[in-house]
């Protein structure tokens, strides 16, 4: 067995002992190696061309309709509580590579205080793949902006957007979600499909796993899980961290 295959099946032992986990026939890996083929890797640098994108994105997986609200408690294991409130705007913002994304904001707070504010950028192409676009960032401490860092956009100083969720997520299907050298190099990779996720905001079925690494923390290894018209309702720190990030509310977009 591959170290790769090792990784994957270590894990999904790793998710069955923490709750029930079905995997069902999301393709094999002749399809989803032909999904692979189109789908950014590395730090290799793609042409996007803006007729091909749009900010309406409807990916039945991660539909982003505006006003859509996601609230979700993280925990890391030690006794620590933050919040997390991810809100889909009605603003857009043109990037410099000529690509209309929607501005996604999130606000992580502890103890009613900011921890770290984010606008998201995010686009989906013709096909229904989410492409990730960029971010701006600020980490507070006390009250005041700490830091910047992790700041970053598609076509600025040679970041490289990537994908955020597959159109047709299949097992085995891997690609960049980001490319920031140095900064964000986080990679992502179907590991199952028709899944299940248990969370305080319900019980959820047909769900998409994902594993999520970055060479810049090779040692670290999150999964996530995507529930068919909602979202993100999980994501489980399972290696070189303790964590546990649970939908707690969730509210569509009109």
């Amino acid at each position: 067995m591959s170290p790769g295959k090792r990784k994957i099946a270590i894990g999904i032992a790793l998710l069955s002992a923490l709750f029930a986990f079905g995997c069902g026939g999301g393709g094999g890996e002749e399809s989803g190696a032909g999904a692979t083929q189109a789908l950014p890797q590395g730090s290799e640098e793609v042409d996007l061309r803006p007729s091909d994108f749009t900010a309406e994105i409807d990916n039945p997986y991660w539909p982003m309709r505006p006003g859509s609200r996601w609230t979700y408690r993280e925990s890391n294991g030690e006794g620590g509580v933050q919040i997390d409130v991810v809100t889909v705007t009605d603003r857009t913002r043109k990037l410099a590579n000529g690509i209309e994304a929607r501005v996604v904001h999130d606000v992580v707070s502890q103890g009613g205080h900011p921890v770290e504010v984010t606008d998201d950028w995010y686009a989906q192409d013709a096909q229904g793949n989410i492409w990730y676009m960029g971010e701006q960032t600020a980490e507070y401490e006390n009250g005041k902006v700490a830091t910047r860092e992790g700041s970053w956009e598609a076509g600025v100083d040679g970041a490289q957007p990537g994908i955020a969720l597959p159109a047709e997520p299949q097992q085995g299907i891997a690609y960049r979600q980001e490319y920031y050298a140095g900064q964000a190099e986080d990679q992502g990779e179907v590991i199952a499909t028709g899944g299940q996720a248990e969370v305080p905001f319900g019980h959820f079925t047909e769900v998409v796993s994902t594993q999520d690494t970055s060479p810049l923390e090779p040692r670290v290894v999150e999964y996530k899980f995507y529930a068919p018209g909602v979202g993100p309702v999980l994501t489980l720190d399972v290696s070189g961290e303790s964590g546990r990030e649970e939908l707690i509310d969730f509210t569509g977009g009109p």
